[in-house]
């Protein structure tokens, strides 16, 4: 099943993505400038792999809702991310508003 809800936080609206799978759940909150994500996000990858794209994301781990994903510590970020000024350990809600 693969659930969408927009969320606002201080007015500026997101799109929530909920997609259950076997034994896990992928969860994303994004707008047309980038994204947080859970765990299943790969860093790395976006980093190395494919920075020409300048991806901008962060990552949370641990979490099993979008709630906890908007208020959960980001446990790693884009560099593109970094130049917003999004770092590790600011939380989701902060580092999407980052991405206004």
């Amino acid at each position: 099943m693969i659930e969408l809800s927009p969320v606002e936080i201080n007015g500026h609206t997101f799109l929530a993505v909920t997609v259950l799978l076997p034994k896990t759940t992928l969860l994303s909150v994004s707008n047309d400038k980038g994204y947080i994500m859970c765990g299943a996000l790969d860093v790395g990858l976006l980093n190395e792999k494919l920075k020409d794209r300048k991806v901008i994301a962060a990552r949370a781990v641990g979490v099993r809702t979008i709630e906890q994903l908007l208020n959960a510590p980001m446990e790693s970020v884009t560099v593109e991310a970094e130049s917003l000024g999004i770092t590790k350990g600011m939380i989701g809600k902060d580092a999407l508003l980052k991405m206004v």
